[in-house]
């Protein structure tokens, strides 16, 4: 894919693994829990990185107390989200509190909608879905109406907890063949960029 056609994950690590970032238009589900770093990984994004010196977009929180510069969307319908939706990265925390409380037609047409306006503005969504509280059926049929799906995942080994990073879906882009390690910081998550060769 073009270069010019993508956009900066604000993850360095996760944009080397897309080779380039993620494509303009596109409406991407990152599933985790709140211990992978889930809330971490939205809030990085929707800043940009540190490439970028202001944050162009808006982060709608559904869940929780928002923080500061987030949306309190916690009393906006459904339907009216996508009129929200602003600027060039959004993130929307979370799709799980749509699903739990009106089910996973409303959240399916949610993803529907936002898709017609990402691709309109060239702009990114980021659904946030913690995993964990629904059926396999509800995810899958949430993973096929997005255009990308990224899934944290976390397991302990003896002492160590083990952090890997799945790109598992990314429409007009080569995915790759491995997960990515990243660690948990105070401001973000941090993939690794090195392999090692045996």
């Amino acid at each position: 894919m073009d270069k010019d056609n993508l956009r900066s994950t604000g993850l360095a690590g996760l944009d080397l693994a897309l080779n380039g970032g993620i494509p303009r238009g596109a409406v991407i589900i990152v599933a985790g829990t709140p211990t992978d770093g889930l809330d971490l990984f939205g809030a990085q994004f929707w800043r940009g990185g540190e490439e970028e010196a202001t944050m162009n977009g808006i982060y709608l929180m559904i869940d929780d107390e928002p923080s500061e510069g987030m949306y309190d969307a916690r009393g906006v319908n459904n339907q009216d989200l996508p009129t929200l939706v602003t600027g060039e990265r959004i993130v929307i925390d979370s799709l799980s509190t749509i699903i739990l409380k009106d089910g996973v037609s409303a959240a399916l047409d949610l993803v529907q909608a936002l898709r017609v306006e990402a691709r309109a503005e060239g702009s990114n969504v980021l659904l946030l879905l913690y995993k964990g509280l629904h059926t396999r059926e509800e995810e899958i049929r949430l993973t096929r109406a997005a255009d990308g799906y990224i899934e944290l995942l976390q397991r302990v080994v003896g002492s160590e907890v083990e952090r890997m990073l799945g790109i598992f879906k990314m429409h007009g882009s080569e995915l790759p063949n491995q997960l990515v390690p990243y660690n948990i910081l105070e401001d973000g998550l941090e993939l690794s960029t090195t392999k090692r060769v045996v």
